[in-house]
């Protein structure tokens, strides 16, 4: 499902903050090199990332689902100067190529890179963090955002991406379909849930804003 014309979608980017070359040049050779190039952040919801990271000037960011490096380098824009971002990937044959961006974009010494599991890293990680970029296997939303919930405080944000699943979450539920059946509750579990404010932005494929409480 398509939310808004190729026309618009183009109008929109343009008529926001230019895609920063590095940003241009990492997209090219993911799309080159990297298998499933579409789960890159991109350039509007990258420069949506970053002012947002700009506005709350986090001192600890953590963000699960690393792929190639591209949304740690937006939310790292953001970052206070003697603040890191932690970033987990299950993935480690995208290890070289997020440390070679990392190092291009000039954050590499702010950036903690983990590959493994985020369900066991996270508990482990003795940070308290002021934003958080869930963007990951989509079946464990749910047990990421508790998990990550527990290393916030009041007032931190909560970012959970591709909410919206290409419009599956309105379509006719495919009982084989554990992605979108995971997220129809987790987005309600999200609107109920008294310990967040919680707000879904129909940026690109939909990104969950929550504030902790």
């Amino acid at each position: 499902m398509h939310f808004l014309s190729p026309i618009l979608e183009s109008y929109i980017a343009k008529s926001s903050e230019e895609e920063p070359p590095l940003l241009k040049e990492l997209t090219r050779e993911t799309h080159l090199k990297v298998v499933r190039p579409r789960m890159l952040t991109g350039h509007f919801q990258g420069r949506v990332l970053s002012i947002l990271s700009k506005i709350i000037a986090p001192k600890h960011i953590l963000e699960i689902g690393t792929y190639t490096g591209y949304s740690a380098i937006c939310l790292s824009e953001g970052l206070q100067k003697d603040g890191t971002l932690h970033t987990i990937e299950v993935n480690e044959e995208l290890f070289d190529i997020q440390t070679k961006y990392f190092e291009k974009s000039g954050f590499s010494n702010q950036i903690v890179q983990h590959i493994g599991d985020a369900l066991e890293i996270i508990p482990k990680l003795e940070v308290t963090f002021d934003l958080v970029f869930i963007d990951a296997h989509k079946v464990d939303y749910h047990a990421y955002f508790e998990s990550a919930l527990k290393k916030t405080k009041s007032g931190s944000i909560i970012l959970s991406d591709n909410v919206l699943w290409s419009g599956k979450v309105v379509e006719p539920l495919d009982k084989t379909d554990l992605a979108t059946a995971a997220l129809l509750e987790y987005n309600e579990k999200l609107k109920n849930d008294p310990r967040v404010e919680t707000v879904l932005l129909p940026i690109r494929d939909g990104l969950t804003l929550c504030r902790v409480k």
